[in-house]
């Protein structure tokens, strides 16, 4: 088989050609997979099956592949349900039916499904129902419980409202104190008149300095600027005379040359009647001198390509160096900010433990706990951390944090109410998923009997743990099952402890390395320790933790410096191979060069001998006028711009002189301003003088007042004071226990005394007592079981209407399917048809297909073209048996078209045509092959030089059998 395009089965192993060879034996058959050049690939039936279903080779459609079995099968049946058969399979209606079907009964299992679960949350309602009825039954508790915090909330607000009725008649005293005061304050007001003139005399005398300033700093850049105006026409002056200069010399030299060229004419004059013989003898000698010149320039051009060759190679060893070099410094640095990083947190720990135990933001939540915590019924207790501390120090600190280390972050309230409280807060503070335990802060200390614990020598984790809370050990042992949790000094103790000993009561054994070890029935785990899990958060000291990080910071910043010092010598070393190799391709360019221009220069000679020869010497002299003409006119142009220079450099002279003048001139108009400057900064500083002294008889006059006026009202706002201390605690105190906003809604006390609201709050305590003995269960609990069930049934509710909607939507899915299988089914019916027509009319006959998907049938009527009989022949056996093979070969026809495979093979498929229905039989197949472009294979005894010849047609004929 061919296996090209993008479409190639496992091109790269199998090529462009797959051979396939099957063996059959007596006993057994085997199959071989070889690629294209003959190696075996595969024997397995699974690869044939994925070569087949890669190329849509379906060998059990018979449009596919029609053995001679299924061919005679085919052209002898009239079996109206064994062409539907066909019909049904060779279209694939027939797989499309299955997976619907199927589809359709996995739906139905699911519904059950469904329905089964929907009943299992029946009973789980009847407890919601039953709890409900408990709750009603114990809120009159509650009920006598929220009058008496009502009733300690206005006994503590009764004190403060006391209080304030003593502060009103001060207030009054104090008033009759301050009157008084005016008259010694107009004698203040007096020299505070004076001391604001003397301040606006004070300010405008400063604006005025700032003005001259302004001007002064003016004068001083203008100064500056005619400076550099003198200094630049001082440089243009230099300049020209220096350009002068140039000129002249350049005038001379021009001179020079005449006198050179016309002795050189007279000179030409007299060589012209030398003999010529010498210079033969001379050109000789000068061509073998320049190859000479030659291969000595080659030579050197040659060995600086070499080294600049050298010198890159060097350069791109150094790169990788610094590369990795450069990996070396990042790791080195990460390293150290990491460390840096943790020795930060350490510190801060040892400054305030509690932020070891969720950071900047658990410092926030305690700050809006303190404001918020007269709303709580019980304060909150947390975080769990920073209420206990380990017995023997560090050395359980790793194993701790494994074990328990997620507990210790969180916070415990005492009831539901709390809760909804504390987690409004974390809110507020920004502290998202705060773990809160619901936890009655009322219940002693747990004791766990000996038997209960695990049986080994080893410490568990609530034994390495103290805590002056009873309640957070209760939380310790009944959320974290710290009883449950061993501590082992290594891995191998860990393992004997966890799996050889079979201890009981054993929930999880930890190392002091962090290792955690369990098993669950016959299941064996154990999981190695956290990534960047930090502990020690309980340590007691962080000071060897600290100087050991910093060591580690300091050996990682010695590597990281180490590495920096050796990137900077290679990058040393780099540059100057850079500019070894700079300098060897200007040394190679210059060689280079050197070399053509020598070549050249051979060149030019043998060329100039040439023309040299053949010319006479009168040439000569009159190219040597023409340059003595050029050089005259030059040196006159340069003459003419030597007299323009002389021009130019007597207008920067004048220039100077006059930017000289105007310096000159500024300075001294600057001396003025700068006198009425230093006028103007001495009389600000006598303004200054008569404000102090104002200012020092202002302050003598309210020393008297309050040392003589004040001293009586100082007592009276003394005794002020005092009773207003004494009115702030008492708030302090209320406000503990609720805001003044909330009596003051409630109507406020009443008029009732202090001493009415404490006996009445008594006999209030006294009845929730006797109430609280009968009805020992807490609301609260009750609630919280409540609320766990319902949230539990309402996930159930919600995931089982879930799988309704999905299996809604999956229902739709199949009805539209089912809708979409009907309407191509009908589709492919009428194409049958159409196409089966088409092909019997090719032999003058015409017919009609009849599919019936109800009771599966299908039924062929063919009109012959005999002009004897009109008749239909609905069965295609009461036909010859050429024109039953052809009608039949249409129909197959018509099925092919509607089908796709790589390639198709029929044998025997005109058996029983006569030989003008065979010709028309074979014409109507190779026409349909050559049309479809796919591979088709014909297999017949006939006789087939009839069949018409193609390109794409290719006819094999075996050799006759011998007698």
């Amino acid at each position: 088989m061919k296996n090209r395009g993008e479409d190639a089965f496992k091109g790269e192993t199998y090529g462009d050609l797959i051979m396939i060879e099957r063996r059959i034996s007596e006993s057994s058959s085997s199959i071989v997979l070889k690629n294209y050049q003959g190696k075996k690939v595969a024997s397995k039936r699974e690869e044939l099956q994925e070569l087949i279903v890669h190329f849509n080779i379906d060998v059990e459609n018979p449009c596919v592949i029609m053995s001679q079995d299924k061919s005679r099968e085919f052209l002898h049946s009239g079996n109206s349900k064994d062409k539907f058969k066909f019909f049904f399979k060779a279209t694939l209606l027939q797989q499309v039916e299955d997976l619907l079907i199927g589809i359709q009964s996995q739906l139905k299992n699911a519904n059950e499904l469904v329905a089964e679960l929907e009943k299992s949350i029946n009973p789980i309602e009847k407890e919601l129902d039953e709890l409900q009825g408990k709750i009603r039954s114990m809120e009159h508790i509650e009920e006598i419980s929220n009058q008496v915090d009502l009733l300690k909330k206005k006994l503590a607000w009764a004190w403060v409202y006391s209080v304030d009725k003593q502060l009103q008649d001060k207030i009054k005293r104090i008033e009759e104190l301050k009157g008084r005061i005016p008259t010694c304050q107009s004698r203040i007001d007096q020299h505070l008149r004076k001391m604001e003139e003397l301040n606006d005399q004070l300010t405008k005398k400063k604006a005025q300095i700032a003005h001259m300033m302004e001007k002064t700093t003016e004068v001083r850049k203008m100064t500056d600027e005619l400076k550099q105006s003198l200094s630049l026409a001082t440089k243009e002056k230099l300049e020209l005379e220096e350009e002068r200069g140039r000129k002249s010399n350049y005038i001379q030299k021009m001179a020079k040359r005449v006198k050179m060229f016309e002795q050189q004419i007279r000179d030409m004059d007299e060589q012209n009647i030398r003999n010529t013989q010498a210079e033969e003898l001379d050109m000789e000698v000068k061509l073998k001198e320049f190859q000479a010149e030659i291969d000595s320039a080659n030579v050197v051009f040659q060995r600086l390509r070499n080294e600049e060759d050298n010198l890159i190679d060097k350069i791109n060893q150094a790169k990788d160096q610094i590369n990795k070099i450069v990996h070396e410094i990042e790791e080195n640095d990460k390293r150290d900010r990491d460390i840096r990083s943790r020795i930060r947190e350490l510190q801060l720990h040892q400054s305030n433990k509690v932020t070891a135990f969720g950071g900047g933001r658990v410092m926030g939540l305690l700050e809006v706990i303190e404001r918020q915590h007269r709303k709580f019924n019980r304060a909150p207790i947390g975080p769990i951390g920073a209420h206990v501390s380990l017995v023997d120090g560090d050395k359980w600190g790793t194993a701790i944090e494994c074990a328990v280390g997620k507990v210790l972050n969180a916070f415990i309230v005492n009831d539901h109410k709390d809760s909804l409280l504390l987690r409004a807060c974390a809110r507020e503070a920004n502290y998202n998923h705060l773990q809160i335990i619901i936890y009655e802060f009322s219940r002693p200390r747990l004791h766990i009997p000996d038997h209960m614990l695990p049986q080994t020598h080893h410490p568990t984790a609530i034994s390495v743990l103290r805590s002056d809370n009873p309640t957070v050990l209760n939380v310790l042992i009944d959320v974290g099952s710290a009883e449950r949790q061993v501590l082992v000094k290594d891995y191998d103790a860990g393992k004997t402890v966890a799996f050889d000993q079979r201890i009981s009561n054993l929930k999880e054994v930890y190392t002091s390395d962090g290792y955690k070890m369990f098993s669950r029935g016959s299941v064996q785990t154990t999981l190695p320790p956290m990534k960047n899990m930090r502990g020690g958060r309980l340590s007691g000291s962080y000071d060897d933790k600290i100087k050991t990080l910093e060591s580690e910071a300091f050996e990682a910043q010695n590597k990281a410096r180490q590495s920096k010092g050796m990137k900077r010598s290679i990058n040393e070393e780099l540059q100057g191979l850079h500019d070894n190799l700079q300098s060897a391709k200007r040394r190679r360019h210059d060689a280079e060069r050197v070399l053509r221009s020598k070549e050249f220069s051979l060149q030019d000679f043998k060329k100039s001998y040439v023309a040299e020869s053949s010319s006479t010497a009168v040439s000569t002299v009159d190219e040597l006028h023409v340059e003595l003409s050029k050089v005259r006119d030059e040196m006159h142009e340069g003459e003419n711009l030597l007299e323009k220079l002389q021009l130019r450099l007597k207008e920067a002279d004048n220039k100077a002189n006059e930017v000289k003048i105007s310096f000159e001139n500024l300075c001294e108009s600057a001396k003025v301003e700068i006198g009425a400057l230093e006028e103007a900064e001495r009389e600000l500083m006598m303004i200054d003088k008569d404000l102090k002294d104002a200012e020092l008889k202002k302050n003598h006059y309210e020393g008297v007042m309050s040392t003589k006026v004040l001293s009586q009202l100082t007592g009276a706002e003394a005794e002020y004071q005092e009773l207003e201390h004494n009115r702030r605690e008492s708030y302090k105190k209320a406000s503990i226990i609720c805001p003044e906003s909330e009596i003051e809604a409630l109507g406020g006390c009443d008029g009732s005394t202090p001493e009415q609201l404490s006996a009445h709050l008594a006999r209030l305590s006294q009845r929730l007592q006797q109430e609280s003995r009968r009805h020992p269960e807490s609301i609260e609990d009750l609630r919280m079981l409540y609320n766990k069930k319902e949230r539990k049934i309402l996930r159930k509710q919600q995931t089982y209407k879930a799988f309704r909607e999905k299996l809604g939507a999956c229902h739709k899915a199949l009805e539209l399917r089912w809708s979409k299988f009907q309407r191509n089914a009908t589709l492919l019916k009428r194409q049958l048809t159409w196409q089966f027509n088409g092909h019997l009319g090719k032999k003058g006959i015409s017919g009609h297909i009849k599919v019936c998907y109800e009771e599966k049938t299908l039924s062929i009527e063919v009109k012959m073209p005999q002009d004897a009989s009109s008749s239909s022949v609905r069965d295609t056996r009461g036909l010859s048996g050429g024109e039953r093979s052809f009608s039949t070969l249409c129909f197959a026809l018509a099925l092919h078209e509607m089908t796709e495979a790589p390639f198709r093979a029929m044998d025997e498929f005109d058996v029983f045509m006569d030989a003008v229905s065979r010709k028309i039989s074979l014409d109507a197949v190779v026409d349909f092959a050559l049309a479809q472009g796919s591979q088709w294979i014909f297999i017949t005894p006939h006789d087939i030089s009839m069949v018409k010849q193609d390109e794409r047609v290719k006819k094999q004929q075996m050799a006759a059998p011998r007698s």
